[in-house]
């Protein structure tokens, strides 16, 4: 995976007229999971492009680790064993790979979903001699498999594997403000796996300053799951959108954000449509 091309800021100017009839006043930047991932790179590497961003859980790769290609191994290697029989071992062995206790009941799903699929296309990417010839590795393969997914060990990989992982890394080193969400039942990218670090990530750069961090409760990685979990979850859009607005004031009226912190879900009202950050406590 190679970095994302860095765009002059003239250039980006320039399309930005040419499509619209006039250049812009303000630019930010704003995505979720990979494009969460791409806000954080993009106020570390090109920040004169931008007046600030919202990291929507993120994706963090880190060469020494965490990232998914430590996390989600695990996992595969564990989660089959639970789920056929409920072993201990297993469950904390999940537990300590970073999945958080009370979200097993999104677990399946996300095995059939997410994190088979999710580590066989990346460790492709990063690791493409590990199964040899294969494409992406033994789709639902089982621990002890030859070339399984479940059975690498990013750790014992080759140095060269880290170099690759080291391209895209991100450094916490941001030079615009940047507000960061991220829910605490996300089971795809666990959270202390992730946000978790790369907000101190950002302090230990010297930028706690230009950054906030709201842990949203109930949040998972992706909202569809909450019609047929409505009381053990919450929909992040609403979060999403009054972050960005957050951001907006604080750019453009010069309006402090509401400090970091953890946003619960509060007992009644319409989460579907509303958040507010400033509950954050």
């Amino acid at each position: 995976m190679a970095p994302p091309r860095r765009a002059t800021h003239a250039g980006h100017k320039q399309a930005s007229e040419k499509y619209y009839g006039e250049a812009p006043r303000r630019t930010y930047i704003t995505g979720i999971s990979n494009g969460g991932y791409l806000t954080r790179y993009a106020l570390e590497n090109t920040p004169q492009l931008y007046d600030g961003g919202v990291d929507w859980e993120g994706t963090l790769f880190r060469a020494q680790g965490p990232n998914l290609l430590t996390f989600l191994p695990p996992m595969l290697r564990n989660y089959p064993e639970y789920e056929a029989t409920g072993d201990q071992e297993a469950y904390r062995n999940i537990i300590q790979a970073g999945f958080k206790p009370t979200s097993e009941f999104l677990w399946d799903e996300h095995y059939t979903i997410y994190w088979d699929l999710t580590q066989r296309i990346y460790r492709e990417e990063f690791d493409p001699n590990y199964d040899g010839a294969l494409k992406a590795g033994i789709p639902f393969c089982q621990s002890g498999t030859p070339n399984c997914d479940a059975n690498y060990r990013y750790s014992e990989r080759p140095q060269s594997v880290k170099d690759v992982v080291r391209k895209v890394s991100l450094t916490g080193d941001i030079g615009k403000p940047l507000l960061t969400l991220h829910g605490n039942l996300d089971t795809l990218l666990p959270i202390e796996q992730d946000s978790d670090v790369y907000t101190r990530l950002v302090r230990q750069a010297g930028n706690g300053n230009m950054h906030r961090y709201y842990v949203i409760g109930k949040g998972n990685h992706v909202d569809s799951f909450y019609d047929d979990n409505k009381s053990r979850l919450r929909p992040m859009l609403p979060c999403h959108r009054d972050a960005f607005e957050a951001l907006e004031a604080s750019v453009q009226r010069g309006v402090r954000p509401p400090d970091s912190g953890f946003v619960p879900k509060p007992k009644n009202g319409d989460v579907v449509n509303n958040c507010s950050i400033e509950s954050a406590r």
